[in-house]
């Protein structure tokens, strides 16, 4: 029931199936002022169908797109336009993940599903011990997918299980839907917590654990500090950040030993580049901070609870965060003022903003509507 208790908060809120998030207070803030010194371009437009309860990433492999929608639709698009749309038959509960040769999605009752990215073709299913919210990670001969029990599987290419990882799980967790990252040979994912593991490609064994931040407080529900937000490397640098918790980077070449910590909690997550890591804590307020020493660049609190996803990085300028009601912001990245704006539509933006190049984005809203746009 504890268990049970916390997923639904998360689902009511931070998982964006609710414009409120039942941790936050406070009014949401109004679209501020700004000198617009950028603008926020559309190239293409497409429908894909609607989120429902779950939350859909798409994938972007070179010039070409896959999405999703709850109802069980696949799609491919290059440069917008679209190439095949199928219908699994099943809903969908995660998706998409593709190398180019193969996409993949999972369901509720724990299903994987591949299909051949050339044509949507069916190739091969196999069944999870739970369901699937986290988008599968394919890449070469390999198919990683993990549960709402928190497992990790691996799949080779024909839907044949080569390992599993789990650990034990806490009484009172959050219900992740953040897609896990390849990191040379490791695979990077948060777990309750505030544990950062990074899983050998190979067997699935921990390589090494990282604490993002350590569970303190009275009630179980105070001690919760998952992280449930996309980790984020560059080079030999790793940073997540846990709800209830801490920004924490960590060096690949010293065993994954942290460099440094701060005091900021995130549901929604962060990005970073080669000088700084961007973090939207819990309030929506935006942090730079320096990816060597963790010390402040800035930060901004003009979109105070519009549920800002974690920014992303585009171009040499910019970062772009999408909100509760459908806007894209664009933020200068030196100085972290607000410089751009653009609404897809009327419905939440789930997740941080997808590169499609040095200076366009991909964003998908829970209405279903999948907008390619170009910072000039």
């Amino acid at each position: 029931m504890r268990r049970a208790l916390a997923l639904l908060l998360l689902a009511s809120g931070l998982a964006g199936c609710s414009t409120l998030n039942p941790f936050s207070s406070g009014d949401m803030a109004k679209l501020p002022d700004f000198e617009e010194k950028a603008s926020l371009h559309s190239l293409w437009r497409y429908s894909i169908g609607k989120a429902g309860d779950a939350v859909f990433y798409p994938m972007v492999v070179g010039n070409t797109v896959f999405i999703a929608a709850a109802n069980g639709t696949i799609a491919r698009l290059e440069n917008g336009v679209e190439q095949w749309r199928v219908k699994t038959g099943k809903p969908i509960s995660a998706g998409v993940g593709s190398d180019g040769e193969r996409v993949v999605v999972g369901t509720r009752q724990g299903e994987v599903l591949a299909f051949s990215a050339s044509d949507g073709t069916p190739l091969w299913q196999a069944q999870t011990s739970s369901e699937i919210l986290v988008p599968p990670l394919v890449e070469g001969d390999m198919v990683i997918v993990r549960g709402g029990d928190d497992r990790v599987e691996a799949y080779d290419g024909e839907g044949k299980r080569k390992w599993f990882y789990q650990r034990p799980m806490p009484n009172l967790s959050l219900r992740n839907t953040a897609p896990m990252l390849f990191a040379g040979q490791f695979i990077l994912t948060g777990f309750p917590g505030g544990r950062l593991l990074a899983l050998s490609e190979q067997n699935g064994a921990p390589v090494w654990e990282g604490t993002v931040a350590l569970p303190k407080g009275a009630t179980e529900l105070e001690r919760i500090a998952d992280v449930v937000s996309p980790p984020a490397a560059i080079k030999s640098t790793a940073c997540a950040v846990a709800f209830q918790g801490r920004v924490t980077c960590f060096d690949f070449s010293q065993n994954g030993s942290a460099m440094w910590s701060r005091d900021i909690s995130s549901w929604a997550g962060l990005s970073v580049d080669s000088r700084s890591v961007f973090a939207t804590d819990d309030e929506s307020a935006i942090h730079a901070l320096d990816i060597t020493t963790g010390s402040s660049r800035w930060k901004m609190d003009r979109l105070l609870r519009r549920k800002l996803t974690a920014p992303q990085v585009v171009g040499s300028s910019y970062l772009a965060a999408g909100d509760v009601k459908g806007y894209v912001h664009i933020i200068e990245r030196i100085s972290g003022l607000l410089v751009g704006r653009k609404r897809i539509d009327r419905s939440p933006i789930l997740v941080m903003p997808v590169r499609l190049s040095d200076n366009q984005i991909l964003v998908q809203t829970r209405k279903g509507t999948i907008e390619a746009l170009e910072v000039r």
